[in-house]
C-alpha cells in the first residue's frame, strides 16, 4: 500500500501558549477562493467538502484570513464548519487589505486593524478569535507599510486584553521585528514564508526555537510548484534537476509524492513547525495529510537539509 492510500496518522502535537494544542499538521485555505486568492472558488461545492473532509481527518488548526477573497474563504469556512467544534483553532491574519486590482497593501494603523477583526468576527460568525497574526512586510513580499510596526501590536495587544483576541501571531516578520515584539508581549506563533527551497527564514525559525514559538511556514510546498515540471518560486531556489533527482529518490524509498516528503521534512526539521499545506481537492488534502505518518530517516533529513 502507498503512502497516498494509508490512513491519516497524526504527527504530533504543538502548543501554542499556554491555551492552544493543536495536530502539527494543519490546512491552509489559501487555495480555496478563486484563482490569486481572488473571487469566488471554481466550484464551491467541492470547496466546502474540503474543509469538511479536513476536520473528519483531525485537522484542528485551520488558517485563514479575511483578505483571503477577500471575504469567500472565511465565509467558505462558517458555511462548512459552523457551529464549529470546540478543539477546532481558526488562526487569521490582518494588516493587508486588496485593492480593486486584487493587490496586496499593508493596512496596520489601529483603526484599520481594528476594522479588520471585526470583519474577520462577523464573516466566521465568532464572538473572539483564538489566534490572530499581524502581517507585515519583513519578508519583502508585501510592500512597506507606513504604520510603525511597534504601533500596530501595541493596537492588537489591546484587543487582547479587551478579549476579542486570545493569542498573538506575526508573519512575515525579520528577527529584528520578533525582538522588539517579544519584548512587549508574548508571541505564540510566527507565519514566515519557508519550505524545502527555501531558507530564507531560518535565522527566524532559530529565534522561534529559543523563545518557544511556533513556527507556521506558508508556502511550504513552495506554491504547489514542487510537483512534477515545478521549478520552485520565483522569488527562491529552482527545484533543478540535481535537486529533483534527490527528492524523487527519497520519494519511491517510501512510496510517495515529492509533497509527502517536503512536509514530512518540514515536520522533521524542528519540533517547534506547524505545517499547514493548502488545497482545493479533497484528494491532495487526503494526500497532505497522509504525509504526517511518513517518517524520514536521519540521513534522508540531511540529503534533503542539503537542498537548499
Amino acid at each position: 500500500m502507498t503512502l497516498t492510500n494509508r490512513p491519516t496518522e497524526a504527527p504530533g502535537r504543538l502548543r501554542l501558549g499556554s491555551e492552544l494544542d493543536v495536530n502539527r499538521l494543519g490546512f491552509g485555505v489559501m487555495q480555496l477562493p478563486g484563482p490569486g486568492c481572488w473571487g469566488p472558488p471554481r466550484d464551491r461545492r467541492a470547496a466546502l467538502a474540503v474543509l469538511r473532509r479536513a476536520v473528519e481527518l483531525g485537522v484542528d488548526y485551520i488558517d485563514t484570513s479575511d483578505f483571503y477573497g477577500p471575504h469567500v474563504a472565511n465565509e467558505l469556512i462558517r458555511e462548512a464548519l459552523h457551529p464549529y467544534r470546540d478543539d477546532l483553532v481558526i488562526g487569521t491574519k490582518v494588516g493587508v487589505v486588496r485593492d480593486g486590482r486584487g493587490d496586496w497593501r499593508p493596512a496596520g494603523s489601529p483603526d484599520q486593524l481594528r476594522t479588520q477583526i471585526e470583519q474577520n468576527l462577523a464573516r466566521l460568525g465568532k464572538d473572539r478569535l483564538e489566534l490572530v497574526y499581524l502581517r507585515v512586510g519583513g519578508d519583502g513580499l508585501l510592500p512597506a507599510g507606513r504604520d510603525a510596526f511597534g504601533e500596530s501590536v501595541a493596537a492588537l495587544v489591546e484587543l487582547h486584553e479587551q478579549g476579542v483576541i486570545g493569542a498573538l501571531g506575526l508573519s512575515g516578520v525579520t528577527t529584528g521585528q520578533l525582538r522588539q515584539a517579544l519584548a512587549t508581549t508574548p508571541v505564540v506563533a510566527v507565519q514566515n514564508r519557508f519550505n524545502l527551497l527555501d531558507r530564507g527564514s531560518a535565522d527566524v525559525l532559530r529565534l522561534c526555537e529559543e523563545n518557544g514559538v511556533a513556527f507556521v511556514p506558508y508556502f511550504p510546498l513552495a506554491a504547489g510548484t514542487l510537483g512534477p515540471g515545478g521549478r520552485g518560486l520565483p522569488f527562491g531556489p529552482t527545484l533543478d534537476r540535481a535537486r529533483a533527482k534527490v527528492l524523487d529518490r527519497i520519494a519511491d524509498a517510501h512510496q510517495a509524492t515529492r509533497a509527502q516528503v517536503s512536509i514530512a521534512w518540514l515536520l522533521a526539521h524542528s519540533p517547534t513547525i506547524l505545517v499547514i499545506p493548502g488545497t482545493s481537492s479533497v484528494a491532495h488534502l487526503e494526500e497532505n495529510l497522509a504525509a504526517g505518518g511518513l517518517r524520514l530517516s536521519e540521513a534522508e533529513v540531511a540529503a534533503l537539509d542539503a537542498l537548499a
